[in-house]
């Protein structure tokens, strides 16, 4: 908590910094606010959670961006309820635009193997209230503590090509835990097909030296509500790969229709194991997994999220019934001058 403290006092330093010093670069404040449940054998957690995020102009080409996750868990134990209360930094960064196709990135930043960890971990757009089983490899400490070149290599009417390249260093630090590695990640992006390909890869250069390789493809035909995402990754000791499809009822009455802000779901994944030495932080055994969801899209950006998964592994399966609902917020720090 003492190094909570001081990374909170550094914040609102740089924040206070940024109201007095530019306040024409007016603060954005958003993030979400959730409340979850998880049933897995008959019993239920449940788990509250706020996820801020801020981000910070400085002139022109300077950017502070920060999110944090502050939450409870309650977990049975045989005689009622475990609390188990967390508070962490999830990253703290700053970016300098170099120009149109550079970005420096320089602090504590989210590695960007594949897509969940930088796209789609935050609590407000993942479709399921938990990730995909593979979600551990490749991402190491899911954070890196160094600097980042990204930006738009390619951009044409017919394609881009984007890219990131990252190095971090070891740091045991609570907050800004990392592994001292380097990695990065290309994407082709088909404007006229709404198709994105990617490729990823990563080493961890402490401990054992490990290569981890990843693949997505993304695909959202034009005018329709329909969304593909997919993932391949493989580690030394296991590889795996999730698929997960989401449709929005518009054709009955449009989306903002009471069927229309139905949003059926379902994503298939497997892992394999290579060997049982280390975990990868997937489970030891060969496991698949079905998770069939029903999303609820509520006005003021609000969700339902509500989902049944069954998991199939020589460990034993099991039932996971989850619900949960989920406010995105949005407002500038304050009241910003007119030009």
């Amino acid at each position: 908590m003492t190094r909570l403290t001081r990374v909170t006092i550094f914040a609102l330093t740089v924040f206070c910094a940024g109201r007095y010093g530019i306040a024409q670069n007016t603060p954005l404040i958003s993030g979400g606010a959730g409340f979850f449940t998880s049933t897995k054998g008959g019993n239920t957690t449940y788990m509250p959670i706020i996820e801020p995020l801020i981000d910070i102009p400085i002139g022109s080409r300077f950017l502070i961006e920060s999110r944090a996750a502050l939450g409870d868990t309650f977990s049975p134990n045989g005689m009622g309820y475990s609390h188990s209360r967390f508070i962490a930094l999830t990253y703290l960064q700053g970016d300098y635009f170099l120009s149109p196709h550079v970005t420096a990135i320089a602090g504590s930043f989210l590695i960007p193997f594949n897509t969940f960890n930088d796209r789609l971990s935050p609590i407000w757009i993942s479709n399921f209230q938990d990730g995909p089983i593979i979600t551990g490899i490749g991402v190491m400490t899911g954070t890196g503590v160094g600097g980042m070149l990204s930006g738009s290599a390619i951009a044409h009417n017919k394609y881009s090509i984007s890219y990131n390249a990252w190095f971090s260093t070891s740091s045991g630090n609570m907050q800004f835990d990392s592994t001292r590695a380097f990695g990065g990640r290309s994407s082709l992006y088909l404007p006229e097909k709404h198709l994105e390909i990617g490729l990823s890869y990563d080493r961890q250069l402490q401990g054992t030296r490990e290569n981890f390789y990843g693949a997505h493809l993304w695909w959202e035909p034009a005018n329709t509500a329909f969304r593909l995402r997919s993932e391949f990754a493989r580690g030394h000791h296991a590889q795996g790969y999730w698929v997960e499809a989401d449709y929005r009822l518009q054709r009955f009455g449009g989306l903002d229709s009471w069927i229309g802000r139905f949003e059926p779901l379902f994503r298939m994944q497997q892992t394999f194991r290579r060997d049982t030495i280390v975990s990868d932080n997937v489970p030891l055994v060969n496991t698949q997994r079905a998770d069939f969801g029903l999303d609820y899209n509520l006005p003021h950006n609000t969700r339902i999220l509500t989902s049944y998964s069954r998991q199939f592994s020589s460990s034993g399966n099991e039932n996971i019934w989850e619900t949960g609902i989920v406010y995105r917020f949005l407002f500038p720090a304050w009241k910003g001058k007119s030009e």
